[in-house]
């Protein structure tokens, strides 16, 4: 696209991706640009304290309303403050104390705990059981009397999620926050009469902020015991469960599929493969050359250097690397190298959607290729540049994401059996 909100690349998604989420309400496109017109060249402090002084006077809005007996405003409010709330936070790494990190964090669920118990019906907080420990999640439930205008329920009861509804598990990217997952996804699966299961995974939200809890690269051992928790009730059809999943985890769905079976389709927006080829895309040779030849203390000392020398540069590096808790760049990239699908792309059966959206920056080319290597069924949908939906996650094409994507996955699930 030939317009840019913010010099920074980062920055320059986040307000993309805040126009696009006023598709689901989650943010108002007037206060959007209001607010990103005077950060085009925003240093991290500047960004942070812009979107987090804007999250805070909606979410004093939507309590004005909410003492007002206002339940529809203050609902949308708190939706809109949760994700302003959560731009803020991409840049909580460039501030001197690292505490205000948490402190906003926790403002940012409040705000979306708010909006979830004024759903209607209200969203209920479930506690999944995962290794001695729980992940968080919110249930969602489509509202009594049947899908929205123009959705299908694929088969199935929409009302009130009743026995036998579709189900989405949405499985979150690697730094989003659960707002953002609620727009791009649980909103329009709610819509069009299905259930909408938002979690914190390891290394997400909660589990990192609250509990320390990294990212784990084996995602099976984190779906199979969610596809547990929801086959043991008895408002989630057990033949039309969906797991979906944007950014990073375009590598978690896939991965999860290769060993979970229970799935009745996925969605990867976008493909990934590789997941460490978005860390090396920028690396001068010299440094590759240095981890490859498994020169550690050169290869940290390098890049130490480079992050001492370059503030915004270090922001970036300790937001990435934060959900991994790996102090050592060489064991950090070293770890990230495990997140890689090529020894188990055979196993994946499960119906598969693949998004490829033109100008994909994190992994150009990693969508056609894992699409290329899926042995069963499979749909490989690109989004352009002249339909106003490139970019990485489609940020202002989430109208068009949402037709190709859910009518997709209506005729995956149209044949199926209820169950």
């Amino acid at each position: 696209m030939a317009y840019r909100f913010c010099e920074n690349e980062q920055f320059d998604f986040e307000v993309r991706a805040l126009l696009g989420a006023a598709w689901q309400k989650g943010s108002d496109p007037g206060e959007v640009l209001a607010t990103a017109g005077a950060l085009s060249d925003a240093d991290g402090p500047r960004w942070f304290d812009a979107w987090t002084a804007l999250a805070r006077r909606v979410r004093a809005d939507g309590e004005r309303a909410a003492a007002a007996g206002r339940k529809v405003s203050a609902r949308d409010a708190w939706l809109r403050a949760a994700g302003y709330f959560g731009a803020g936070l991409v840049a909580a790494d460039a501030l001197a104390d690292e505490a205000v990190l948490l402190e906003v964090f926790r403002e940012h669920r409040e705000c979306f705990d708010r909006f979830a118990a004024a759903w209607e019906p209200a969203a209920e907080r479930v506690t999944m059981p995962y290794e001695g420990t729980g992940l968080p999640g919110y249930l969602f439930r489509p509202a009594a009397g049947g899908t929205a205008a123009g959705g299908t329920a694929a088969g199935g009861t929409a009302a009130g999620g009743a026995a036998g509804s579709p189900t989405m598990i949405v499985n979150n990217g690697s730094d989003g926050p659960v707002g953002a997952a609620w727009t791009m996804l649980g909103a329009p699966a709610v819509a069009r009469g299905w259930n909408a299961l938002l979690f914190d995974g390891p290394g997400q939200q909660t589990m990192l902020f609250e509990h320390g809890m990294p990212f784990r690269p084996d995602w099976e051992h984190v779906i199979t015991p969610v596809v547990d928790f929801l086959l043991a009730r008895g408002d989630v059809d057990p033949q039309r469960l969906v797991l979906a999943g944007i950014s990073q985890a375009g590598y978690w769905v896939p991965r999860a599929l290769a060993f979970e079976h229970r799935i009745a389709a996925g969605v990867a927006d976008p493909g990934v493969v590789d997941v460490a080829a978005s860390w090396w895309r920028n690396f001068p040779p010299e440094l590759r050359a240095l981890f490859d030849a498994g020169e550690q203390e050169a290869f940290d000392a390098a890049l130490r250097e480079g992050l001492a020398q370059d503030a915004g540069f270090a922001a970036y590096w300790r937001w990435r690397a934060k959900p991994y808790r790996i102090d050592s760049p060489y064991d950090l990239l070293t770890e990230v190298g495990r997140y890689d699908l090529t020894a188990v792309l055979d196993r994946i059966t499960v119906p598969l959607l693949v998004t490829s959206p033109e100008g994909e920056h994190f992994w150009p080319g990693q969508s056609r290729a894992l699409y290329e290597a899926l042995p069963g069924e499979k749909a490989f949908v690109e989004f352009t540049a002249a339909e106003g939906a490139d970019l990485h996650c489609e940020p202002l094409g989430r109208a068009l994401f949402e037709q190709r994507v859910f009518d997709w996955l209506d005729g995956r699930l149209a044949d199926r059996p209820a169950g």
